[in-house]
């Protein structure tokens, strides 16, 4: 690892406008696991392969103590990441307003680079932000509507993005229709029924979340934006839980607009995140911020934000860099690997019941809803926790409840078995006082 002394004389070499380049031992671990592991192997393979995922989990240096299974709140970064942070961070304070604004600021625009390369897109259509949630709401807020226009979104969306709608609806009278469907499904044909039926000449915005943050439920997007945009509708893209957790780009969903959190999948620092806005979109798109009316044409006006730390962004290269080299694929066949270790232990017990197609890999990853029939959920997360040390989280919605389940890519094989073990007793019925 660099010494202080040696990474402040890189960046007086380096000047203002060059990208630090920084090597630490999470990466070369994670480099280290790929260039050992067989060409030929494929990512169904490799799901597998210990020997590879050892060396990927000791890139992150977590709490064993406790058994982590909510990484789709926020995720550990590896020591690649949070190394880079603080090393940024104290080259800023040596004095922020030289060396933060004039010799790391100007190294987001190779950031912005590197995530539109990652999701598919022209780097002057990606805005970064410190979360999804401040993506989504400068699309939401800046929209420009009037009092009767519609949008359409549902039930499962997220609760600050349903509420942002519903503070429009007080402020502008504008129309929010929240279209319910069902879980587990084994066709989405309902769902895009229920979205054409309610598009009128009002509807302006159909607005949905990619993977269900409540179930894990991934949403065939691509369809639903290619309803949009034959009734000329915008369409919202809520990739908060999305972005990094499995193969995907831009191409793929076809959305107008897209916000994630880049402290979930893609394993950023945390406050980071993007936006992502179609080019002909920005100009009449208003800026959750107020931004300059020169700067209508231009995407950076929605990171206008006042003072903010250069780290937190500029290390997100780190992250970038992190997954590009595990791969995506070799992820996402991971997560569904890790699930299947306990899921089919559980899957025997008619009390058990699943909220998403465990049948079907293309419509969950590593967000997995399960539910025993007559629990409370919130007592049987508080057991797990109290009991087991593992932290899980109880989804009580108006129409379903369970417990959300998310593994990582540092999730031992040996923390999925002890997981599987309380869970069975549950289903078994071994566990008292879970009741509803």
């Amino acid at each position: 690892m660099p010494t202080r002394r040696k990474f402040i004389n890189q960046f007086a070499i380096a000047g203002t406008g060059a990208l630090m380049l920084l090597k630490f031992d999470a990466l070369a671990r994670a480099n280290d696991a790929v260039l050992n592991m067989s060409p030929q192997i494929s990512p169904s393979l490799a799901a597998s392969d210990e020997d590879f995922w050892g060396r990927i989990q000791s890139a992150f240096e977590i709490d064993r103590s406790i058994i982590n299974l909510n990484n789709g709140g926020v995720s550990p970064s590896p020591a690649s990441v949070s190394n880079a942070l603080k090393q940024y961070i104290d080259y800023s304070n040596k004095g922020p307003s030289y060396f933060m604004w004039r010799h790391l600021e100007p190294n987001i625009e190779l950031v912005r680079e590197k995530l539109a390369k990652t999701f598919g897109v022209d780097k002057e259509e990606v805005a970064i932000t410190r979360n999804a949630s401040e993506s989504l709401e400068n699309v939401q807020l800046g929209i420009p509507m009037n009092a009767g226009d519609e949008v359409i979104t549902t039930t499962q969306d997220y609760p600050r993005m349903l509420t942002t709608w519903q503070q429009r609806v007080r402020r502008e009278n504008i129309v929010i229709k929240k279209i319910s469907y069902k879980i587990p499904t084994n066709s989405f044909d309902e769902l895009l029924t229920k979205i054409e039926k309610e598009i009128t000449q009002r509807t302006k915005v159909i607005h949905v979340s990619h993977t269900i943050f409540l179930t894990g439920q991934i949403i065939p997007v691509k369809e639903i934006s290619n309803i949009a945009h034959q009734h000329n509708v915008l369409i919202i893209c809520d990739g908060a839980h999305s972005f990094n957790h499995f193969p995907y780009t831009h191409k793929d969903i076809d959305c107008d607009f897209f916000g994630t959190s880049l402290h979930k999948w893609t394993y950023a620092p945390i406050g980071t995140g993007f936006l992502y806005v179609r080019k002909e979109f920005i100009k009449n798109i208003w800026s959750l911020f107020a931004s300059d009316e020169k700067q209508e044409n231009d995407i950076r006006k929605f990171e206008e934000i006042g003072t903010h730390p250069a780290a937190n962004h500029n290390a997100i290269a780190e992250a970038l860099a992190f997954n590009e080299t595990i791969g995506i694929e070799r992820k996402a066949e991971r997560f569904r690997y890790l699930h299947s270790i306990w899921i089919n232990r559980l899957r025997k017990y008619e009390n058990v019941k699943f909220l998403v197609n465990i049948d079907d890999p293309n419509q969950y990853c590593a967000i997995v809803n399960v539910h025993f029939e007559g629990t409370d959920p919130v007592k049987v997360v508080n057991y797990l926790l109290d009991k087991h040390k593992i932290f899980t989280v109880a989804i009580v919605h108006d129409e379903f409840k369970g417990i959300r389940v998310t593994p990582n890519v540092y999730t031992l094989i040996s923390e999925i078995e002890i997981f599987a073990d309380a869970m069975e007793k549950i289903a078994k019925g071994e566990v008292k006082d879970l009741e509803e």
